[in-house]
């Protein structure tokens, strides 16, 4: 179901003391940001919750003081175990909290037995998990005996296929939400466009959720983009701006040879740093992290490895030495900077080629022959397992999860993956629906591979083009980007004809013959961005859609 209009309050009224009174004496909070109280309460009151919320606003304090209130077990489903084990310290340092538990594969078997067994008997409250874990059908099971009152899915973004970090086992987790009775839910992400928001809705089976968008606006970030035409000349000017720096800072860049690269050429300009990436062992990683945050290493270098659970608020710049796949990736790693609210430096460094290069690293459709393959297996053998339908057809397990998500997306597979079960088409059908599907997902990514290049190369101001992306207005240009400094900004402002917006507002349902259904994110001066269910999104020119009577609008603002 899609989520409702943003609320200003949830109407339990009872329940806004005891809140406050967690919020400051387990966690020293004088003072909830806006929006996060009235979401506790709706929670409280049995509801679901949507949150997008900026990164660094404190969303994870909507389980934390609502799981504290409640009785019985929060489980908080997390991606990353570094962002688990720094959830569980937070809730360990907080006063009167319930024990928090991380169940994962840093831990050995013994612990995870005792950490079952003190959810089971009330002795903990919190349980973090990975959302892969939860295809674990004994994890299920186990979840099952557990009095579940509260139920969170941090990075919500990945059940969506329409977003920019999906992942199939997010899938999973409607089911599990069902198989646990449906607690209230609640649902947080900091990138979540119109599109997204609607999906996430439908996907985790929320029921009549309220949506908390408290706004995508971070206006202590100064947004800088700057081009170059030779890879050295980028790299040396990375490598100046970061000798510049006051303060901490991230290097975001596309490979994990760039990351140490661009480690070793910092160190040699006299600032201390470290490279982050996968190829790292744990405890490397580890190492670099806790540098990074105790001020050892000033800088870190990183792949978008090093992202998700950061929680330094002073980095004064963060650095992007590659383009991203998006404007969803870009802004939430550029979001790791200023979160104390203090002025801050957002700068994409980049090669018009750059985005020739994404664009061809975004490609590669699944293979139908091997579609058909996984489908035909479980048609034979209706109730099969994942891990025994891996055995099966002699694929990997991270494979396999990729092709199953596919199946699940065109509507012919259904069940757990204890339970799999196909619907009743053959199997080269199947297979075909779900490469339609897949090519469409290519689709969307390609567009936002082009918006991404859209946002570097244009004139206007880059906080309304920012903006505009997540489906907010910003009226004048903001006063501190680089196209505003530049006067650009104010001169693409005034070169851009604004008298026919009204025809398709915000949220608007619109029809095109060629590319079909799709919203409207955003109206701006001649600017037209929609976001076509199949095709992606796309820029158009405004008064050539009006003149030429291309678009249809089908359905009112939402």
């Amino acid at each position: 179901m899609s989520p409702d209009h943003p609320v200003s309050g949830s109407g339990y009224g009872s329940d806004v003391s005891r809140i406050q009174e967690v919020a400051r004496e387990s966690f020293g909070w004088e003072q909830l940001r806006p929006g996060l109280a009235e979401a506790m309460e709706v929670l409280l009151g049995g509801g679901d919750v949507l949150a997008i919320m900026p990164t660094g606003y404190g969303k994870s304090s909507l389980y934390q003081v609502t799981g504290t209130i409640l009785d019985g077990v929060t489980i908080v489903v997390s991606p990353l175990i570094s962002l688990q084990e720094d959830q569980v310290r937070a809730l360990g340092e907080a006063r009167d909290v319930p024990r928090a538990v991380a169940i994962n594969s840093s831990a050995g078997q013994r612990e995870r037995e005792r950490d079952w067994e003190a959810l089971k008997s009330g002795e903990a409250g919190f349980a973090f998990l990975a959302p892969e874990q939860l295809a674990n059908p004994e994890v299920r099971e186990r979840l099952r005996a557990v009095d579940v009152s509260l139920f969170a899915v941090d990075e919500a973004h990945c059940v969506s296929s329409w977003g920019h970090d999906f992942r199939p086992d997010y899938l999973l987790l409607g089911d599990v939400i069902d198989e646990l009775g449906h607690p209230p839910v609640v649902a947080m992400t900091a990138t979540g466009a119109p599109p997204v928001r609607a999906e996430i809705g439908e996907r985790l089976g929320l029921r009549t959720p309220r949506l908390f968008a408290t706004g995508f606006d971070r206006p202590n970030l100064r947004l800088e983009v700057v081009r170059h035409e030779e890879d050295a000349a980028k790299r040396a000017a990375v490598v100046e701006q970061v000798r510049g720096l006051v303060g901490a800072g991230l290097v975001y860049v596309a490979t994990r040879k760039d990351a140490e690269l661009y480690a070793d050429e910092i160190e040699e300009a006299g600032v201390p740093a470290a490279a982050y990436h996968a190829g790292l062992r744990r405890a490397e990683r580890d190492d670099v992290y806790e540098r990074f945050m105790d001020g050892r290493a000033r800088v870190v270098t990183a792949t978008s490895a090093f992202g998700m659970g950061i929680d330094k608020h002073d980095v004064r710049s963060v650095v992007h030495a590659s383009v991203t796949d998006s404007l969803d990736s870009y802004y939430q790693e550029a979001g790791r900077a200023g979160r104390d609210g203090e002025p801050a430096r957002v700068t994409l460094h980049y090669r018009p080629e750059d985005f020739a290069l994404t664009k061809f690293f975004s490609g590669g459709g699944p293979d139908a022959d091997e579609l058909a393959r996984v489908f035909g297996a479980i048609a034979r053998e209706p109730g099969i397992t994942r891990a025994g339908l891996a055995e099966r057809v002699q694929i990997s397990v991270r494979s396999l999860g990729r092709l199953l998500g596919l199946l699940r997306d065109a509507d012919v597979l259904s069940g757990t993956d204890d339970d799999l079960r196909a619907a009743d088409v053959v199997p080269g059908d199947a297979a075909a629906k779900a490469v339609a599907e897949a090519e469409s997902r290519q689709r969307i990514e390609h567009s936002r591979a082009q918006l991404m290049q859209e946002y570097a190369e244009t004139g206007m101001c880059r906080r309304q083009f920012l903006l505009g992306y997540f489906g907010e207005e910003l009226p004048e240009p903001c006063g501190n980007c680089d196209t505003c400094s530049s006067g650009s900004a104010q001169r693409w402002a005034a070169e851009h004809d604004a008298t026919r917006e009204d025809l398709f507002p915000l949220a608007a349902r619109v029809r095109h013959e060629t590319w079909g259904a799709g919203v409207v994110m955003h109206t701006e001066a001649d600017r037209l961005t929609v976001f076509f269910d199949d095709a992606g999104y796309k820029v158009l020119s405004l008064s050539a859609v009006t003149d030429g009577g291309l678009l249809e609008v089908v359905g009112p603002a939402a």
